[in-house]
């Protein structure tokens, strides 16, 4: 795999800083909570936080797992689990005064429902607070119990994300080898068995070596299952250490512009595309344009 090292322009981010930005800190610090923005060294920390977003990563931040592509922490978390963490998530929230919340976690494989219990906890203490609060789940893959899947479905988020991260051909070498591509696409199609009504979403890294006929492909199979939202951005290696991929290619706005285009005629409601983009970056923006166009579509 040749890796490429400098970064074009188009790679440019906002700075963390501002007084929205360290509320956000400050609150995430006294309820004892995690974020993927800091735990996975996100690029858009300081875009979201200075406009009052935060995605929480619930039960811990220890991953069983170890994905190439990933910098939160890799190792054993012993079966631990915080069972007061659903309540200060919705504490956070309400202090936040969030609008729309993004769930997600680390993979749990120590649990027996693989941490699915917590999230659907969580999920109801936070409709507890106010129902009008919009809950995206972006879930693991629960080891493959479908049961496990549903029990976050039941629980009523709004949104339920899982990411298949990278085309087939190298999901071996990007994901954990307890991942597989197709496993994502069965937990995606569960989702959407269990509550029809509610909306799926994944997401794609590009840079890694994949050719557009393969993320063609990739995407023709999430519409497959339902899927409804799907974003597409840069992977960008977390840190120079050899257990993480090298980039392989910089893509341009000009092909996330293009790839986009694709999707959409592939039928999904809302495509997010671009360098920047993440599965949870201003996640608000797109239920809401994801709904609107469904109403549309429903309508027309």
């Amino acid at each position: 795999m040749t890796a490429v090292t400098e970064r074009p322009p188009w790679l440019k981010v906002r700075l963390p800083i501002g007084p929205t930005y360290e509320r956000v800190r400050e609150v995430v610090r006294r309820y004892r909570l995690h974020t993927v923005c800091q735990s996975a060294l996100c690029p858009n920390v300081g875009e979201c936080w200075g406009s009052g977003t935060a995605t929480f990563m619930i039960l811990g931040d220890v991953c069983t797992r170890g994905c190439r592509f990933c910098a939160v922490t890799h190792g054993n978390p012993r079966g631990v689990v915080d069972l007061e963490e659903p309540e200060r998530v919705a504490e956070a929230v309400a202090e936040l005064g969030l609008t729309y919340v993004v769930l997600t976690s680390v993979c749990r494989d120590d649990l027996p429902d693989g941490g699915a219990s917590v999230f659907a906890e969580t999920v109801r203490a936070i409709k507890r607070l106010d129902p009008s609060i919009l809950v995206e789940t972006l879930i693991p893959d629960f080891g493959g119990y479908p049961e496990a899947v549903a029990k976050v479905v039941r629980a009523g988020p709004d949104v339920v994300g899982h990411n298949v991260e990278t085309v087939r051909r190298l999901t071996p070498l990007v994901r954990d080898r307890r991942a597989s591509f197709e496993r994502s696409l069965r937990v995606l199609g569960t989702v959407k068995e269990v509550r029809k009504d509610v909306l799926t979403k994944s997401s794609l890294m590009l840079g890694l070596g994949e050719t557009d006929e393969e993320v063609v492909s990739a995407l023709k199979e999430l519409r497959s299952v339902g899927v409804d939202i799907v974003t597409m951005g840069q992977y960008l290696r977390p840190l120079d250490a050899p257990m993480y991929l090298p980039v392989v290619e910089y893509v341009t706005p000009e092909r996330f512009r293009r790839l986009e285009e694709i999707a959409y005629r592939l039928g999904f409601l809302y495509v997010a595309s671009g360098p920047l983009v993440r599965s949870s970056y201003l996640a608000g923006e797109a239920y809401v344009r994801a709904f609107l166009r469904r109403r549309s579509l429903a309508s027309a």
